[in-house]
C-alpha cells in the first residue's frame, strides 16, 4: 500500500468489470475509492470486497447522464485526486441499423457521462493543486471495428476529449490520459455472447480471443495495473496520451 495513500480516487462503472478491478486495486495502493455505480448489488460487493481486504470503499448510486445527480456528489466528496471515467455501454450496428434512439443512448453515457463527470471535477482539481484523470477509450478510437458506429464513435470522443483537457489544463498540474484496451474477458463480454450468439457461446468466446494476436482476451486485472501506472506519481511526466493495451491488436492485426 504505497502508490496512491492518501489519495482520493473516484472510478465510474467501478462496480464490475475493469471498474471494479480498478477499484480493488487503487484502494490496495491506499486511495479511498468512490465508486459510482448504477448497479446497487455489484457496487455493493465491490465496496465489501474493498473494505474486507482493510481498504477504503464508498458506494454512490449514481447514474452519470444526470448532470445535477453528479455535481451534487461531487460536491459532497470534496476533494479528488484521481478520476477514472470507465463507465460505458456498447451497441452491436453499422450506421443503418443504429436508430436514432440507439444512438442517442451510447452519446449520452459514454460521452456526455464522461463530461458530466469531468465538468464537475476537474474545478476540484484545481481548487486542491491538481490530479490525474484517466479516460477509458478502445481500440475502436483508432482503427475501423466492424458494426461498432455508436460505439466507436463515443470512443473517439473520449480520446479527443482526453487529449483536450491535457492541453488545457496543464498549468493547473492536471495530467489527462486515456487507455485503448481490446476485448477485456469481464461480465458483460460473456452477457454478449450470451445474448448474440446462443447456443454458439463457446465457439464464439474462442473466435474473439483470437482476434487478438496474443491469442485470448485481456484480464481486467491487466487493464487496472497500467491504470494505476498512469494515476499514480510514477507517472507524474505523462500527460496527453492514449496507452492501447490491445494484445497487439493495432499494429500486428494485419
Amino acid at each position: 500500500m504505497s502508490k496512491l495513500v492518501g489519495k482520493v480516487a473516484i472510478v465510474t462503472g467501478g462496480g464490475s468489470g475493469i471498474g471494479k478491478a480498478i477499484s480493488l486495486l487503487f484502494a490496495e495502493q491506499g486511495a479511498t475509492v468512490h465508486i459510482f455505480d448504477l448497479n446497487e448489488k455489484e457496487g455493493s460487493a465491490a465496496v465489501e470486497a474493498i473494505v474486507g481486504a482493510g481498504g477504503s470503499g464508498i458506494l454512490h448510486l449514481c447514474d452519470v447522464t444526470d448532470q445535477e445527480q453528479v455535481d451534487a456528489i461531487i460536491g459532497q466528496i470534496g476533494k479528488v485526486d484521481i478520476l477514472v471515467n470507465n463507465a460505458g455501454i456498447a451497441h452491436v450496428g453499422n450506421v443503418e441499423n443504429c436508430s436514432g434512439v440507439d444512438f442517442d443512448k451510447v452519446f449520452n453515457v459514454n460521452v456526455k457521462g464522461a463530461y458530466n463527470m469531468l465538468h464537475a471535477v476537474v474545478p476540484c482539481m484545481k481548487t486542491y493543486g491538481g490530479g490525474a484523470i484517466l479516460n477509458v477509450a478502445s481500440i475502436a478510437a483508432l482503427v475501423g471495428i466492424s458494426d461498432r458506429f455508436a460505439y466507436s464513435m463515443s470512443k473517439g470522443a473520449i480520446y479527443a476529449m482526453s487529449m483536450s483537457i491535457a492541453r488545457d489544463y496543464l498549468q493547473d498540474n492536471i495530467r489527462s490520459n486515456s487507455i485503448s484496451p481490446a476485448r477485456v474477458h469481464t461480465p458483460f463480454v460473456d452477457g454478449f455472447i450470451q445474448k448474440n450468439y446462443p447456443g454458439k457461446e463457446a465457439e464464439m468466446f474462442d473466435k474473439l480471443s483470437a482476434s487478438q494476436p496474443i491469442g485470448r482476451m485481456a484480464k481486467p486485472e491487466e487493464i487496472a495495473k497500467l491504470a494505476l501506472f498512469l494515476c499514480s506519481d510514477d507517472a507524474a511526466f505523462i500527460t496527453g496520451n492514449d496507452y492501447p493495451i490491445d494484445g497487439g491488436f493495432i499494429k500486428l492485426n494485419n
